[in-house]
């Protein structure tokens, strides 16, 4: 039973007429006064009306607004629809050529998502604070299309400037092809000479293609995925054309007031097994992506060193991307026997490069993210004259130390002081061996021992209570590399992008670490 049928039914067994809520009671005077009051007729069908109104209002279904270069719509328009019927989230497109819709995107600052014919259109809203996360979906390169059986037997760029080919090229401020085009032509001093030739500057590929299926032009250079869409036509290669392999790439919007669904969105654009497929189908390369899933998870080894300088961007990745990263941190020589007994992360974040090549097979390409300097702590205001790594043999002093197989801090401590015999000389003060740097810290601060090896990082958060005795020469390099193995290295990759942002950055900064982020690991 609906609201005003109970309201109506209510006060009709108490014989008196439905009262909505916020109607004054009856008043005194007569019914005939009432009954010609004109209000009474216009108020009851308005308020009708409204409460109707609220109680049958749904709300709203999720929408992704997506801005896609034009001369990808086949497969895309075939994808959304595979995504929305399998996820339930409506997507509105709006096509055209890159270089407009970027120009759009700019102007309004809405959106979730850009596909661009192009990689470099992604590359230049990235510098503009357009748009934040790239992910690849196929590849396409340039080829001349021109009429069934070629009437006027063009094989070769060249043969487009002569006087009886009528040619149309895509606008390269407008255009993904034309762009790359130009920049192509730009290098061999040829693009002036095409320019100042072509009949007419078109903004989208399709229009490139539509001009030659009329016969409105003789010739034009398009996508070959393109040309694959128009059986009736021809394309021909050219070496020079057939070396500017270009990638479509879509990127998640800055403004994007739903990322977390964009990225959902275009995960599945981009998936093995969802979108793939799909741009094969009409002729694209695909790129071979991550794995469909609503809810991606990885594992991420990191050693505990890292903790402090990766947790909070690990969190707001998740956050964002909707994702799951269960992080196993611990000491890298305890991570790397896990490894070795055939655990296989999705990616690892060593403390140190020492512990990568243990593992090497597991992990390609590592980079180098950080340095930390390893460091002697102590008390503030250093009570025991501390001044080197010797004077940590003097008489009772009790010391801290990483575990020399367990840590990549006790290993590291263990080479640099065994060079000298430090090392062997501090053992009989050694009172406690840790895997992680944290406890020893924690040890150190509570008072229990009066000196500690760790690195500098460790004692961020207790600088207010702690001293630092600096070894020369003593530092620790961390890499980050992704597994072999795992099925996503498209969001490991961009788990990668987020620890290497300029927030991150002066977060680990501020913890004492020097930047390496770019650098090849050795």
């Amino acid at each position: 039973m609906s609201i005003v049928h109970m309201l109506c039914r209510a006060r009709s067994r108490r014989g008196q007429r439905p009262r909505w809520p916020g109607m004054p009671e009856r008043s005194h005077h007569s019914k005939a006064s009432e009954d010609a009051s004109p209000t009474r007729f216009l108020a009851w069908p308005v308020l009708l009306l409204a409460l109707l109104a609220s109680c049958d209002r749904k709300p709203q279904s999720p929408q992704v607004v997506l801005y896609c270069a034009a001369g990808i719509q086949p497969p895309v328009q075939e994808i959304i629809a595979a995504y929305e019927k399998e996820t339930g989230v409506a997507v509105q497109v709006q096509y055209g050529g890159s270089g407009q819709l970027l120009g759009n995107i700019e102007a309004s600052r809405r959106g979730d998502l850009f596909i661009a014919g192009d990689a470099s259109y992604i590359d230049i809203g990235r510098k503009k604070g357009l748009i934040r996360e790239a992910i690849p979906l196929a590849s396409m390169r340039p080829v001349i299309l021109v009429a069934t059986g070629n009437p006027k037997k063009i094989g070769a760029l060249a043969d487009l400037l002569r006087s009886d080919v009528r040619l149309a090229l895509a606008n390269p401020d407008q255009a993904a092809i034309g762009r790359t085009l130009r920049t192509l032509l730009q290098k061999t001093g040829q693009w002036a000479a095409f320019e100042k030739h072509a009949a007419v500057l078109k903004p989208t590929v399709n229009d490139l293609a539509n001009d030659v299926k009329v016969g409105s032009v003789d010739a034009a250079i398009v996508w070959d995925a393109t040309a694959r869409q128009y059986p009736d036509l021809v394309a021909v290669h050219s070496d020079v054309l057939d070396a500017a392999v270009e990638r479509v790439t879509i990127g998640v919007l800055a403004d994007s007031s739903q990322p977390t669904r964009a990225l959902q969105c275009a995960r599945f654009l981009a998936a093995a097994d969802r979108g793939g497929p799909i741009f094969t189908k009409h002729s694209f390369e695909a790129i071979g992506g991550d794995p469909w899933s609503a809810t991606p998870s990885i594992i991420l080894y990191c050693g505990a060193l890292n903790r402090v300088a990766v947790k909070d961007t690990i969190a707001r990745f998740e956050q964002r991307e909707g994702c799951r990263i269960t992080t196993v941190y611990n000491g890298c020589g305890i991570l790397v026997a896990q490894m070795k007994a055939g655990q296989h992360p999705d990616a690892y974040l060593a403390c140190d490069v020492s512990f990568v090549p243990p593992v090497r097979e597991l992990f390609s390409n590592p980079l180098n993210i950080s340095e930390v300097a390893i460091i002697i702590a102590v008390p503030k205001g250093n009570p025991k004259h501390i001044a080197a790594p010797m004077d940590l043999a003097g008489e009772g002093i009790r010391l801290g130390l990483c575990h020399p197989e367990q840590s990549s801090i006790g290993s590291l401590t263990k080479t640099l002081l065994d060079a000298d015999g430090t090392y062997a000389k501090l053992q009989p003060n050694v009172r406690t061996t840790s895997a992680t740097a944290d406890l020893l810290v924690n040890q150190l601060t509570v008072g229990t021992l009066d000196a500690v090896i760790v690195s500098e990082a460790n004692v961020a958060m207790n600088r207010d209570k702690l001293d630092v005795v600096r070894i020369p020469g003593a530092t620790a390099i961390q890499p980050y590399a992704i597994g072999r193995q795992t099925p996503y290295r498209q969001l490991t990759g961009r788990l990668l992008d987020a620890l290497t942002t300029d927030s991150s950055r002066k977060h680990y900064e501020s913890l004492g670490f020097i930047w390496h982020a770019g650098d090849a690991a050795k």
